[in-house]
């Protein structure tokens, strides 16, 4: 395809619509044969075709350039076909081998190329709508004139994302064309079944623009989408469009298809795409150019699948890679020892100097921008920085994915969830999008962002505003979770997640904000997944993290009056977890308590004890003892939640205990 071609906006010309025909049959013949490939048992796993839906595929992409992106659904090769992908490396991806477009890592479902503006398909239903308004948000920070796509199916509108999405966009009048591809049924159901307003009324109910094509006439989608596209360009907000179409298939191959019946599927298919173009073009005169793309396709396609099997399985030795992109190197920097700064202030410096040094970040979250954060962290940036500190409506998933798509593009978001608690609300975005789209893409995407949140309990916060979920979030390969209890270390690691290429949830304690301790120089940086020893000692190791770090001390530096020297480690990191550090103290002292506010059955301390009984068996002479929060909700009434808190009694006996226990 000739740049030319690429860009035409006479879609009568025969160059044009030649090329919009072939890019179908190309997307037709595709699926056809993966059909077949997946019949014959060469592709394994799900597949999800779009046979019948070509055009709206071909027509949205018409317009789009190397600036623009689009988001995709689980039934998304033809998406990525009609934006430039090559169908060699689909193939091989399909069938799960090295040369694939995702190196065998995402298969049907998650077929991705982010250099190419491709941010994915998605087994999500619905996931990547938030990821485009993170993508367009780029594009709008960039103010290159970027556009984004983001396709979904009808089935997707009665997903939370899809409100919180389109919300998004409008409240941020971002470029994007929310585009649905309505072929009437969301898997087994039709689309009557599923909502009691169509999209029009939902656009208007957002106060974005809507427009309704034929999903089948690519000449007619094109010619709206080229309009669309030039609007956005030229600075016009979000619109929704929905292309009535077709899918011939079943919703998965293997489908019974027992919803609907085959007079239905006989009536699209005399609007099939492919006749109704092919018509244009036979009446114009064109019917030897078509019967020569059709022979130039087949031998693309067999040549594609004939490479994508002779190509190699990924060697055994990559099973781990691409899980996430290598960090710099840095050194422990020199603990600071004059001055005088509060933990809320360190947070506040750190953000200021990462947003002074590096025009690629920006802040986003609820009431982060005029109101300064509900504890005022971030009070002024907003005014100082303009456009990069922005408040969202209260929608997290939202929230969660604008970082998602905003760091495929090339930025450095810092996203606020106000309280750690809600991490359910928006889990899909970091467990199944930031942690997963570089592993899935087989190491094409970094993934720069920055989860900041907080917790507490002790306050009698209650149920849903006292947990502290960090194991929740270490269990996921992908993620890095930080855990800080120092002024220093707050300032440290929080500009080093913001400088890292991976996704990192920061979690704060509130009732650490107005602690103070020696102010660090404005360069200090502290290394992500590096545990520190805050007090050294011989008889027994105590690790903990965040605000239980100071009960430990406490407790240490009392029983050091009797003799008892205990070592205090602080791990920051939760994960990876820095397991050498405990290791080596675990030579000297042979015993090994572990101190955290979170519930203690698969916590934080149980992955520690299960490594010291692996790694570790042989320095241990006493069992391993956990001091966690009791294995219930956090009570509210004061006394109660007292009792169910760790504290300095708790840990000294557990100390003891071990101490105790001598050979």
């Amino acid at each position: 395809m000739t740049e030319s071609v690429s860009n035409a906006t006479d879609l009568a010309s025969a160059e044009v619509v030649c090329e919009l025909y072939r890019r179908m049959f190309l997307i037709r013949r595709f699926e056809e044969r993966s059909a077949e490939l997946y019949r014959d048992g060469r592709i394994p796993g799900f597949l999800h075709l779009s046979i019948g839906q070509e055009a709206s595929a071909v027509g949205a992409c018409w317009p789009l350039d190397d600036r623009d992106v689009v988001t995709s659904t689980h039934r998304g090769h033809g998406h990525c076909i009609a934006k430039g992908l090559d169908v060699e490396g689909m193939f091989a991806e399909l069938m799960g081998k090295e040369t694939g477009t995702c190196k065998g890592r995402g298969g049907s479902m998650h077929i991705a190329d982010p250099r190419r503006g491709i941010f994915g398909a998605n087994g999500i239903v619905g996931a990547g709508l938030p990821i485009a308004d993170g993508a367009a948000t780029a594009a709008q920070l960039r103010g290159d004139g970027g556009v984004v796509v983001a396709f979904f199916g009808d089935g997707a509108v009665a997903q939370g994302v899809f409100h919180e999405a389109v919300n998004l966009a409008a409240v941020w009048d971002l470029p994007v064309v929310f585009w649905c591809e309505n072929n009437g049924y969301s898997e087994f159901s039709p689309a009557a079944d599923q909502h009691r307003a169509g999209l029009r009324e939902r656009a208007a109910g957002y106060g974005v623009g809507f427009e309704a094509v034929d999903g089948n006439d690519v000449l007619r989608v094109a010619e709206l989408q080229a309009r669309l596209v030039a609007d956005l360009r030229a600075g016009a907000g979000p619109v929704i469009v929905e292309a009535a179409t077709y899918r011939w298939h079943g919703h998965y191959e293997g489908d019974p298809e027992n919803y609907r019946d085959t007079a239905e599927l006989d009536a699209w298919k005399q609007h099939d795409p492919l006749l109704v173009l092919g018509a244009v073009m036979r009446s114009g005169g064109l019917a030897e150019q078509l019967a020569n793309i059709e022979r130039e396709v087949e031998a693309v396609i067999a040549a594609a699948i004939e490479k994508a099997e002779a190509a190699a399985y990924p060697a055994p030795e990559t099973v781990a890679d691409h899980v996430t992109t290598p960090r710099p190197e840095l050194a422990e920097p020199a603990e600071p020892t004059e001055g005088s700064l509060k933990i809320m202030h360190a947070i506040t410096n750190a953000l200021t100097k990462e947003l002074e040094d590096d025009p690629s970040v920006f802040l986003a979250g609820i009431d982060v921008g005029k109101g300064g954060n509900v504890f005022a962290l971030t009070r002024g940036l907003a005014q100082r920085f303009p456009g990069r500190v922005r408040d969202t409506p209260i929608s997290e998933s939202a929230i969660m994915g604008t970082a998602v798509g905003a760091a495929m593009a090339g930025y450095k978001p810092v996203v606020e969830l106000m309280y750690f608690d809600f991490i359910g609300v928006c889990l899909d975005q970091l467990m199944n999008q930031a942690a997963k789209l570089r592993f899935m893409t087989g190491g094409a995407v970094t993934m720069p962002l920055v989860v900041r949140t907080q917790f507490a309990a002790g306050k009698s916060s209650g149920s849903q505003h006292s947990q502290s979920l960090e194991a929740l979030l270490a269990h996921i390969p992908g993620l890095t979770v930080v855990m800080p209890s120092t002024p220093a270390d707050t300032y440290g690691l929080l500009r080093a997640a913001i400088q890292d290429p991976n996704p990192v949830v920061f979690i704060e304690n509130r009732l650490l904000y107005g602690r103070k301790g020696p102010q660090p120089p404005a360069d200090h940086i502290v290394p992500l997944g590096k545990a520190i020893v805050r007090r050294p000692g011989t008889d027994v190791t105590v690790v903990s993290y965040s605000k239980m770090i100071y009960d430990c001390l406490a407790v240490a530096d009392r029983l050091a009056a009797e003799g008892l020297s205990v070592e205090v480690i602080d791990l920051r990191t939760i994960s990876p977890l820095d397991f050498d550090t405990v290791l080596t103290s675990l030579r000297k002292t042979n015993r090994l308590v572990v101190v955290h506010q979170a519930v203690g059955e698969f916590g934080v301390g149980a992955e520690l004890a299960a490594r010291a009984v692996r790694e570790g068996f042989w320095y241990l002479d006493a069992p391993v003892i956990r001091v966690t929060a009791g294995p219930t909700p956090a009570p509210y009434s004061p006394e109660l939640e007292q009792l169910w808190l760790p504290d300095e009694a708790r840990i000294e006996a557990a100390i003891r205990e071990s101490y105790d226990m001598r050979s």
